[in-house]
This record gives C-alpha cells, sequence and structure tokens, in this order.
C-alpha cells in the first residue's frame, strides 16, 4: 500500500453531476488529493466554470446519464484523453414530491432513469474499462431514503431509486470484487445543498434537527471524507457497504420524548 493510502495520484475519476452540490465538493477534494478529474453534467456553462477552478488537468462532458450513447461517449473520451478510469462517483440525480396517487408516469420515468438507471449505465460503461485495468473504484450516492422511507412518504420515485441504488451497489459489489473493483454506497442524510435550500429556516429544517442527534444539517463538504476514503486504496477490502453520512440520524429512532 502506498505511504499515503489515501492519496489519489495518478487516479482519473469521473464525477457524475459534478458541476454542483455533492458532486462539486466531491470533484475538488478528489483534485485536492491528487486525481485527475473528470466533471460529466448536462449543463455545459456550469461544467465549464467547475473545470477553471479544478485546473488544468480537469475536463468536463455534457453527460446525459439516462441516455446510453451519452454515456459511452463520455467514457471513450476519458479513456482517449486519459488513458484510464479509475473512479467512477454516481452522484446524478433528482427528485420528485407528490403523491403516489398524483404522480404522472413520466415523472416516475424521469426520476428512476437519472437516479437509477443512470447509476446502471454508467457502472456498465466504467466497469469495462476497468476491468481491462484490473482495479476501479464506484461509489454511489444514495440516501438516507434508500434505507428508509420519508416520514409522510410523497417522494415516490426518489426514495425506491435510492433503494434500488443499494441494491444495484450490492449485486455489482459482488460481481465485480474479483476483477478487483470494489463498490460501495454512501447514504447521506439531511444536507444543504441546492436541492435543498428551501429547507434553511423551515419547519421541516427544525424536526430534522431534533432528529439528527449532532443537532444540524451537514453541508456538502462533510461528505467528501467518506468518499475519498471509499475511492482510494484504505478501502481496498470494503466492499458492498452503504455508509451513512447523517450526523447519527439513522443511528437514532427518532422520537421526541420531551
Amino acid at each position: 500500500m502506498a505511504a499515503n493510502p489515501f492519496s489519489l495520484d495518478g487516479r482519473v475519476a469521473l464525477v457524475t453531476g459534478g458541476n454542483s452540490g455533492f458532486g462539486r465538493a466531491i470533484a475538488m477534494a478528489f483534485r485536492d488529493a491528487g486525481a485527475k478529474v473528470v466533471v460529466g453534467a448536462r449543463r455545459a456553462d456550469r461544467n465549464a466554470e467547475v473545470v477553471a477552478a479544478l485546473g488544468a488537468d480537469a475536463s468536463a462532458f455534457e453527460l446525459d446519464v439516462a441516455d446510453e450513447a451519452s454515456v459511452e461517449r463520455t467514457i471513450a473520451g476519458i479513456v482517449q484523453r486519459y488513458g484510464r478510469l479509475d473512479i467512477l462517483v454516481n452522484n446524478a440525480g433528482t427528485v420528485s414530491r407528490q403523491s403516489v396517487m398524483d404522480l404522472d408516469l413520466a415523472v416516475w420515468d424521469r426520476v428512476m432513469n437519472v437516479n437509477l438507471t443512470g447509476a446502471f449505465l454508467c457502472t456498465k460503461h466504467a466497469a469495462r474499462v476497468m476491468k481491462t485495468q484490473g482495479s476501479g473504484k464506484i461509489i454511489n450516492i444514495s440516501s438516507v431514503y434508500g434505507l428508509i422511507a420519508p416520514s409522510k412518504g410523497l417522494q415516490v420515485p426518489y426514495t425506491v431509486s435510492k433503494h434500488g441504488l443499494i441494491g444495484l451497489t450490492k449485486v455489482n459489489a459482488v460481481e465485480l470484487a474479483p476483477l478487483g473493483i470494489q463498490v460501495n454506497a454512501i447514504a447521506p442524510g439531511y444536507h444543504y445543498t441546492e436541492m435543498t435550500e428551501e429547507l434553511r429556516g423551515s419547519s421541516l429544517e427544525a424536526a430534522a434537527k431534533r432528529r439528527i442527534p449532532s443537532g444540524r444539517l451537514g453541508e456538502a463538504d462533510d461528505l467528501v471524507g467518506t468518499c475519498l476514503w471509499l475511492a482510494s486504496r484504505a478501502s481496498d477490502s470494503v466492499i458492498g457497504v452503504c455508509v451513512p453520512v447523517d450526523g447519527g440520524y439513522m443511528a437514532s429512532d427518532g422520537l421526541d420524548r420531551g
């Protein structure tokens, strides 16, 4: 093992949804750990902005994770530029908050395609490259709602897709481990990101703080330590797990006993 088992020197990492929120924080942390970082996301303007911040070794692709042709082009482009792909973070995601009784099939399909099918497609094509190398790391960003359900339901396709992502993690971990590829997941709890900015000052924020033993919601940077560990050699024997990063949310029964 390297003198610093957490170093990513010489590694090439693709972070989907890497131009904002968790993805941007992860991309920056990977850069700081020595990796060459590729951002895969749909908005070209945001991609350009984050690549400028990441530096000369970084690049970006206009990636639609739900479109297999787009995924294939991105993976091929990474290999063409860097010669390899060592780390994949399946972070791209979206959410919908509706009753199951009002949910349109098109909305269900959109959320499932981005959150779950997208991770499958990126894993499929990245793993082919990693197999030829004999090594690789795949990290799926799930959610605590991949382990439980929201108290009043409503986030139907999001919850189902994040549960499915943990199943995808386990089945792929078992298949790919003999090839030297470790697949794991992270389940973030409540964090402030662009997707959750409306929480600030809300009654839900107050309820979440009461539920979370640490008494606070996380920031995007709170996720990067766990992601760096799972991306590095330090986790070579960690296979098929889902690590909650949630301030203790999943450790507590959540009852307000006064």
